[in-house]
């Protein structure tokens, strides 16, 4: 399993922390090999990332526990 400390997106190599490896999970699939940074997954998903962080809040009021 990656560790959130050691984890980079595969894109831009920026540090990941447990919001971005969350949303990835969430919404790529619990067994994603590569994970985006936030910038990243907005691009890939062609959203904003404000979009993004307020998918997060949502997920989380639904009781999701990846984030």
């Amino acid at each position: 399993m990656i560790r959130e400390k050691l984890a980079k997106c595969y894109l831009c190599d920026a540090e990941l922390d447990k919001i971005s490896i969350g949303l990835n999970k969430k919404l790529l699939g619990r067994n994603v090999k590569r994970f985006h940074c936030l910038s990243c997954l907005a691009n890939y998903l062609d959203v904003t990332v404000e979009d993004l962080l307020a998918k997060v809040e949502e997920f989380k009021e639904q009781g999701c526990k990846l984030f």
